[in-house]
């Protein structure tokens, strides 16, 4: 793994099998027993990898605004309060704690972006956007299989990525204006960084949802820019 693109892996107990790549998990099929089991003990890694991106945004950052250091901080808590539920649930559907391996590919990219701008687009404003997209679809996935569990997790999950998302493209703008080119160029530089870096670690291997408009303008993006996505997921 390129030490340019990707930082060290944050720290895990003994419990986790970390891989690096995509195609290194177990990746179970739709139709496997175990398919959802697995699905939310991936998740809820990946909660804890948002948390720790937001926390590190703290640290790293301490100079930001005090309204948006306010946001981050709401957002480590957020974060944490999901990797919590996932883990009820996945413990009640009888899977521990490392049974399958994970992966801290957000955590590895996001934190290699030296500008607090070039993080909140490519975590917040793209990764999180996508995900808002993905609980949407999970969401109705799961009502037509009447899994109230799943749904009452994703639908409380959903309120708050809305607004991590929402934060983001705010300040993102108030940044851009403040800040002008500088912002622009640390914010291009950021999405180059994450789309190589992603496909290294995606292999091309890349699930995609529908985009869901009402969603994405609740969380500030314009019609534009949803277009946009829908035609990113056009081309996958």
């Amino acid at each position: 793994m390129s030490p340019e693109l990707f930082a060290a892996n944050p720290a895990r107990d003994a419990r986790f099998d970390v891989r690096d790549l995509h195609v290194e998990l177990a990746n179970l099929p739709p139709d496997h027993p175990e398919h959802e089991v697995e699905f939310l003990h991936r998740q809820m890694n990946e909660e804890i990898d948002s948390l720790e991106i937001a926390a590190r945004n703290l640290t790293d950052f301490p100079e930001a605004d005090w309204a948006l250091r306010m946001e981050i901080a709401k957002q480590c808590a957020d974060e944490s309060r999901h990797a919590m539920a996932f883990r009820r649930l996945m413990e009640k559907r009888g899977c521990p704690v490392g049974r399958y391996p994970v992966i801290n590919f957000q955590f590895r990219i996001i934190t290699m972006i030296k500008s607090l701008i070039g993080r909140l687009a490519v975590a917040n404003r793209s990764f999180e956007a996508s995900g808002i997209d993905a609980i949407q679809d999970g969401i109705a996935s799961f009502s037509k299989k009447d899994d109230h569990e799943f749904v009452g997790l994703f639908d409380a999950q959903l309120a708050d990525e809305v607004h991590h998302v929402r934060f983001a493209n705010v300040w993102i703008e108030r940044l851009i204006e403040r800040e002008g080119g500088r912002a622009i160029m640390d914010l291009s530089r950021a999405i180059a960084h994450a789309d190589r870096a992603f496909k290294v670690i995606s292999g091309g291997n890349v699930t995609v949802y529908p985009v869901s408009a009402e969603l994405r303008r609740e969380a500030g993006f314009n019609d534009d820019e949803i277009e946009t996505a829908r035609a990113m997921v056009a081309r996958q």
